[in-house]
C-alpha cells in the first residue's frame, strides 16, 4: 500500500509496554512517561512522553499531547506534537492540530484541524 517509516510502532504488542490505561479506567490531569505507553480508556489534561503514545480504538483523550510517535487508533480532541511520526488510522479520529515531521491519515480516518510538518 504505502511505506511508513518507523512502522514498528505497528508492531508493539501488549507484553511491550510497560504501562496500559485500561478501557475502564478515566483520568484526570498529567501523564509523563520515558517508555511506551498505551491508552485504552478517558484521559483528560497533559501527556508529556518522551517516547511511544498509542491511543487505542475506543480510547477518548482530550488532552494536549506531546511524544516521539503517536498512533491513534481511538479518539483525540486536543493538539498534538509528536517528534518523529503522527499516525492516525482509519478507526482514529483527531480533532486539534497535528505538528510532527511525517504525518499519516490513513484513508477513512477523521482530522479537523491544522497540520504542519517539521524538519
Amino acid at each position: 500500500m504505502f511505506d511508513v517509516k518507523d512502522t514498528d510502532l505497528f508492531n508493539l504488542e501488549e507484553d511491550d509496554f510497560d504501562t496500559i490505561l485500561a478501557d475502564d479506567i478515566a483520568f484526570r490531569g498529567t501523564i509523563k512517561f520515558t517508555k511506551p505507553f498505551m491508552i485504552r480508556g478517558k484521559v483528560s489534561g497533559t501527556i508529556d512522553a518522551t517516547n511511544d503514545l498509542v491511543i487505542d480504538t475506543g480510547a477518548v483523550v482530550r488532552a494536549e499531547i506531546g511524544a516521539t510517535r503517536v498512533l491513534v487508533r481511538g479518539k483525540v480532541d486536543g493538539d498534538i506534537i509528536g517528534r518523529d511520526l503522527v499516525f492516525v488510522s482509519s478507526t482514529g479520529s483527531v480533532k486539534g492540530d497535528i505538528t510532527s515531521k511525517q504525518v499519516v491519515l490513513e484513508p477513512g480516518s477523521r482530522f479537523s484541524g491544522k497540520c504542519t510538518m517539521t524538519d
